[in-house]
């Protein structure tokens, strides 16, 4: 099983990123998909999440209307669009799949917003 994600980097606040999640070794349709991250000295947090169809989707108050999560299942892979950055957004950004008992996680991409 793995999660790869990549598409973080450094960007400027008001400024979008990207980011993607490719998924391996797993049945990627059966499992609902999400987002966290981690900011230094802070515990991790829930960004978003998306169900296994991708027809339902919940964020973060923090990003709603920011961020969009979305999945592709023909290519097994989940999308996180960040807009309108801003320098609390500053983070190390993780995708995990969990279906039932079962989660994985993927390493981690960083994120910095900063002038």
């Amino acid at each position: 099983v793995q999660l790869v994600e990549s598409g973080g980097g450094l960007v400027q606040p008001g400024g979008s990123l990207g980011l993607s999640c490719a998924a391996s070794g797993f049945t990627f349709r059966s499992y609902n998909m999400s987002w966290y991250r981690q900011a230094p000295g802070k515990e991790r947090e829930l960004v978003a999440t998306i169900s296994n169809t991708g027809r339902s989707t919940n964020y973060a108050d923090s990003v709603k209307d920011r961020f969009t999560i979305s999945k592709d299942n023909a290519r097994d892979t989940v999308y996180l669009q960040m807009n309108n950055l801003k320098p609390e957004d500053t983070a190390v950004y993780y995708c995990k799949s969990s279906r039932l008992a079962k989660e994985y996680w993927g390493q981690g991409t960083q994120v910095t917003v900063s002038s």
